[in-house]
């Protein structure tokens, strides 16, 4: 079991991360970034507003797939212990 940090000690390690260089952004980070930052039309919604613009989407969704698809996004989940719609909402969000 480890043991739990002192003040002190947590203290200590947020200055020395404080202290490190940021990390460079990759060429693919940096176009990301780019291109959130060029959709960002510095409109604002609050909270409730975007939970009503959300109530017309159920969140389900039919999607006819071919079968040799459908069994290897199947055999994948398997492999990662998930089920398939964890897996295809894992693929879908990356």
């Amino acid at each position: 079991m480890e043991r739990e940090l002192t003040p002190g000690e947590i203290e200590h390690k947020f200055a020395e991360i404080s202290a490190q260089e940021p990390e460079a952004l990759t060429p693919e980070e940096e176009a990301s970034l780019a291109e959130a930052e060029a959709m960002d039309d510095g409109s604002t919604v609050t909270l409730e507003e975007y939970k009503q613009q959300l109530e017309e989407y159920s969140g389900r969704m039919v999607l006819r797939i071919p079968r040799s698809l459908h069994k290897s996004l199947k055999e994948a989940a398997k492999l990662e212990g998930v089920s398939l719609n964890q897996y295809m909402l894992y693929k879908l969000s990356k």
